[in-house]
């Protein structure tokens, strides 16, 4: 057995293996500080521990170790104060078990705890699992949304049919008291006419003594239920231009009658499309009609003496209705 000398002589008589059993102990606290792994140190344990035995068999024999007993007696062998004072007054059980040999060199690990840690790809895998389960969730909501949607736009599309088809009904009514009242307004325009009017034969005249274009009177003949007034002979004619007189005397007005050459110049026809037969255009010297050429397609009577004159079609004046006092509605 070796032993160490202290000059200080503190403690005598220590083993050289508690030396370096407290050497290892230092040295596993620093590489523990500096973050050194215990096998490691467990390496250098083992590699102390042989070169103790190296140093033990080749250095020393017979007669230097009882000269170092001599020594270590006479100079008090001690352990160095240091290493003494880095030792705790009172050794832990398990340092005190080592330093006796109770405890073998090398210990077991300890057993890892178990952990519940998950990886960055599992909870990237979980995360985007229950992301496409609330989009299958939101899914199947807009299915459901859409399908409500959808029936209440099929039941929006029947009324809408049925209520097409009411208007549709109803237009036709509508169509159909609007036929009437033209009717109506036509029979009370030729009643009026003939019971305001003058009446010859089977024709009634009525003047109206509001002006309007030749389009326009024609229309608003027509929309009485007559025409303008078509003198087809001398008789008819005579007979017209007595009631203008009649009506307008002492004044002189003319009035529109039935009859252009719109469709083609020098052909005239009564406004029922017929051509016209009878002629009263005026006669003077100074001058006779026609006179407007294709400027002046329209043609109008004096009410002074019921001569024809053409005019311009656009021009306003008033106008004279007959109407058939045959026509039964």
């Amino acid at each position: 057995m070796l032993f160490y000398i202290n000059p200080r002589r503190d403690v005598c008589f220590l083993p050289l293996t508690y030396l370096m059993e407290k050497r290892f102990q230092l040295l596993l606290h620093e590489g523990k500080e500096k973050g050194e792994s215990a096998a490691q140190f467990r390496g250098a344990r083992r590699a102390l521990a042989a070169e103790g035995r190296v140093s033990e068999r080749s250095k020393m024999g017979a007669a230097a170790t009882s000269y170092t007993f001599l020594c270590l007696c006479f100079l008090a062998v001690c352990v160095p104060t240091g290493m003494i004072d880095a030792a705790p007054t009172q050794a832990p059980v398990t340092e005190v078990k080592r330093a006796r040999g109770d405890v073998p060199d090398i210990l077991p690990e300890p057993e890892p705890e178990p952990t519940s840690q998950v990886s960055d790809f599992e909870n990237s895998y979980n995360y985007v699992l229950s992301r496409l389960a609330g989009i299958d969730q939101a899914i199947h909501k807009l299915n459901v949304g859409h399908y409500t949607l959808d029936v209440k736009v099929s039941q929006l599309i029947d009324r809408i049919s049925r209520l097409d088809a009411k208007v549709g009904d109803l237009e036709d009514s509508i169509q159909e008291v609007y036929q009437h009242s033209k009717d109506n307004r036509k029979e009370i325009g030729r009643l009026e006419g003939c019971q305001k009017g003058h009446k010859m034969g089977y024709k009634c005249y009525l003047v109206y003594n509001s002006l309007a274009d030749y389009a326009g009177a024609s229309r608003k003949c027509l929309e009485r239920g007559g025409r303008l007034a078509m003198p087809r002979d001398r008789k008819e004619q005579e007979a017209l231009a007595d009631y203008v007189k009649a009506f307008f005397s002492p004044g002189n007005w003319p009035v529109w009658l039935g009859i252009n050459d719109l469709r083609s110049e020098g052909w005239y026809l009564f406004d029922d499309g017929t051509r016209v037969t009878y002629f009263q255009w005026r006669k003077h010297f100074l001058s006779s009609q026609p006179d407007g050429g294709k400027r002046e397609n329209c043609v109008a009577m004096s009410s002074d003496d019921g001569d024809w004159w053409d005019h311009y079609c656009d021009r306003t004046m008033n106008y004279v209705c007959e109407f058939d006092d045959r026509v039964a509605l």
